[in-house]
């Protein structure tokens, strides 16, 4: 599958967010921590230059907490500092907080040296579709001060957010980019919930995770479907037996695949296969730094 999604808003997004970047001290960056590499968009790099900048995996709690380990050690290595989030429960939302005070202390110094009160932080939240920005704005803020949705393209412009007197995020639409040359990166975002799964087939795209989940993940695919074996399947083979396992058929036996689909996709963005992560970090990495 060759997915590619970049909508007319998401163009005026990325004027939004340019043409705002002047009135703010800090970037969020948010990721998944599903697909640490995949939802990193690379317009975001050039839009932020070099603002002072915080990266949040968030949705930790759908991930594998042993490649979440992985991953910090290999950003902490390229000399990136990121902080596990989980927009739900709120962990890591208390070590951003401190993160911004952090970044933006020099300002407050200063404004206290010439006798004046410092004014609020501003920060802009920026990520890919559905990686739960509105959610994670609401955790911080301590009320739902942003909608939200479990798809994406829910938030479609700009809204500020007061979170106290010391910080105030700008809450942006979610922004991919114009072409994925990775294959494998647009597969990863749809897998997710990035892209939106209308405009998809979504029997395909089933397969296809059940395929990359046979791999990496056998015995927690096995384990949900209730598979005798999984490897060396073709994708198909493994929804057809999953969705007669759980009973979608229709007249003559036959399995609806659709609606086989509907549920395995469902199922593994909410985390009911298991915690998943989709991406590694590059192997030579791991071999040096496991223990």
């Amino acid at each position: 599958m060759n997915i590619q999604w970049f909508p007319g808003h998401m163009a005026k997004t990325r004027r939004l967010i340019q043409e705002n970047l002047k009135l703010v001290d800090v970037v969020i960056e948010l990721l998944d921590a599903r697909i640490p590499l995949s939802s990193r968009n690379p317009e975001i790099d050039k839009l932020v230059g070099s603002k002072p900048r915080i990266i949040a995996l968030n949705k930790s709690d759908l991930s594998d907490p042993d490649k979440n380990r992985l991953w910090a050690q290999h950003f902490k290595k390229n000399n990136i500092e990121v902080i596990y989030t989980n927009a739900i429960t709120g962990t890591g939302i208390g070590q951003l907080k401190n993160k911004l005070k952090d970044l933006t202390r020099h300002k407050a110094e200063s404004a206290a040296a010439k006798g004046r009160i410092a004014r609020a932080v501003k920060t802009m939240v920026v990520g890919i579709p559905n990686v739960g920005k509105s959610a994670f704005i609401n955790k911080i803020a301590g009320k739902a001060s942003a909608q939200t949705g479990d798809r994406p393209g829910v938030t479609r412009s700009k809204q500020w957010v007061r979170i106290n007197p010391e910080i105030q995020l700008l809450d942006t639409p979610g922004i991919l980019w114009p072409k994925f040359d990775d294959p494998e990166t647009g597969l990863n975002l749809a897998f997710t919930g990035a892209i939106k799964d209308e405009i998809m087939d979504t029997t395909e795209l089933a397969a296809k995770l059940m395929e990359r989940l046979a791999t990496i993940y056998p015995e927690r695919l096995m384990e949900r479907y209730k598979l005798d074996q999984v490897q060396d399947r073709a994708g198909y083979m493994l929804l057809e037996e999953a969705g007669r396992k759980r009973g979608c058929l229709v007249s003559g036996g036959e399995v609806d695949l659709y609606r086989a689909a509907a549920i395995v996709l469902d199922e593994f963005r909410g985390g009911r296969i298991g915690k998943i992560t989709l991406e590694s970090p590059p192997e030579k990495m791991i071999r040096e730094e496991l223990p």
